[in-house]
């Protein structure tokens, strides 16, 4: 069993995603068995982490190099643990950006497979691989007599096959390292109430990157770079007036009400009511009160009827400064991703709403000339000075699969 597999993904998929990328202008530039290479090169890269864990710094609270400190000191402790290895460790500020941190990932290292092997499904899987323990309900199978403190290698399902409660599992699966096991098994699934809590404590990590449960929650936010970057190319300014149209859980909007330094407004919107708690707790625990959250559907965000105006949606035509649209796609760039069960039908299903989404942004900016490139997926339009002149800018969302 490779050490770098491949994303798992579904042969159709594979092959469509192929048909995609081996397009004329790239065979013609480099041929058709690097083309076939490039391919494969990338879907490996898909399943590894990235070579660094990026952290946006709430700079809006504390200056970056106060919060750089106090992250080395929470950090700090987590080695000190009995059960952490000794592992330098080093937190970077960005040379461009100037609200993140970057943490080195280290790996894929050495780490020996054990007899004793706990099974968990690929979204946990895929949590371990950037830093996170592994919590309790994501284990699908453990040996049948594991006890707490037992050491364990972890395996990762990749089809999502594995029967909830198995005792082993020989199906596809790839291992993502060593931990001690916080729970019996009994405690695991031998009970009829919701499991929660660290079920397995990571010790010996594949991929070596510090765990940030609980860490700096005010101060510090993990997020992928590319969407920290989203909120800097939006550029809000103090007093604007911004849309955030898909925005749970909320980070790029917090992020664009912390870049406007809380001065102005950022309406946020999502279809999803629980999703929209969520938006609000992240406001409220960066004492960030210029953002306003509304359950809607975004593709009717927009209306020219005079007997809707009100206070919340749908808006008048041209009522915001500036718009981030984050339209839902199928995550197949982000990183890791070691294994997707979507469908080529499912995975094709995103573009129509995603169209619908991009006419919304349209009738709410009065955009009258659009040039873009369409990847996955965060699209970011400004009003500029002149009424009548707008651009769009579709930035390059982690992995191009289009």
């Amino acid at each position: 069993m490779s050490i770098f597999p491949k994303i798992s993904l579904r042969p159709d998929v594979t092959d469509h995603l192929k048909s995609v990328f081996l397009n004329k202008e790239l065979l013609a530039t480099v041929g058709l068995q690097e083309a076939e290479c490039r391919f494969q090169k990338l879907l490996t890269c898909l399943s590894q982490p990235p070579s660094y864990t990026c952290v946006r710094a709430s700079t809006h609270l504390a200056p970056l190099e106060d919060i750089r400190h106090k992250l080395g000191e929470e950090l700090k402790k987590q080695m000190c643990s009995p059960s952490a290895e000794e592992v330098s460790l080093q937190i970077l500020p960005h040379p461009r950006i100037p609200d993140v941190l970057l943490l080195p990932v280290k790996g894929p290292r050495h780490v020996k497979q054990l007899s004793s092997e706990v099974v968990v499904g690929a979204q946990c899987g895929t949590a371990v691989l950037r830093g996170a323990h592994v919590f309790a309900p994501g284990i699908v199978a453990s040996p049948k007599y594991m006890k707490a403190g037992d050491v364990v290698s972890v395996f990762s399902d990749l089809e999502g096959k594995c029967t909830r409660g198995a005792l082993s599992f020989q199906g596809k699966r790839v291992f993502v390292g060593n931990g001690v096991a916080e729970m019996d098994r009994s405690s695991i699934f031998c009970t009829d109430e919701t499991v929660r809590g660290i079920g397995v404590r990571m010790t010996e990590p594949l991929y070596q990157s510090p765990s940030f449960d609980g860490v700096l929650p005010r101060l510090v936010f993990l997020q992928n770079l590319p969407s920290v970057v989203v909120g800097h190319v939006l550029g809000p300014r103090p007093g604007e007036r911004i849309l955030d149209m898909c925005a749970a859980p909320g980070g790029k909007t917090c992020h664009i009400a912390a870049l406007m330094g809380d001065q102005g407004e950022v309406v946020a919107l999502d279809r999803i009511r629980n999703k929209i708690d969520r938006i609000r707790q992240n406001a409220q625990m960066l004492d960030l009160r210029c953002i306003k959250v509304h359950c809607f559907n975004s593709t009717q965000a927009v209306s020219s009827d005079p007997a809707q105006r009100a206070e919340g949606p749908p808006f008048p035509p041209e009522s915001f400064d500036r718009v981030l649209l984050d339209a839902p796609c199928s995550s197949l760039g982000q990183r890791p991703n070691i294994a997707s069960t979507y469908s080529l039908k499912e995975i094709c299903s995103y573009q129509p709403l995603q169209r619908k989404l991009l006419h919304a942004v349209c009738f709410t900016t009065k955009i009258l000339c659009v040039k873009y490139v369409f990847a996955i997926s965060s699209l970011v339009v400004t009003r500029l000075v002149s009424r009548w002149q707008h651009e769009a800018v579709i930035l390059l969302y982690y992995t191009v699969l289009f």
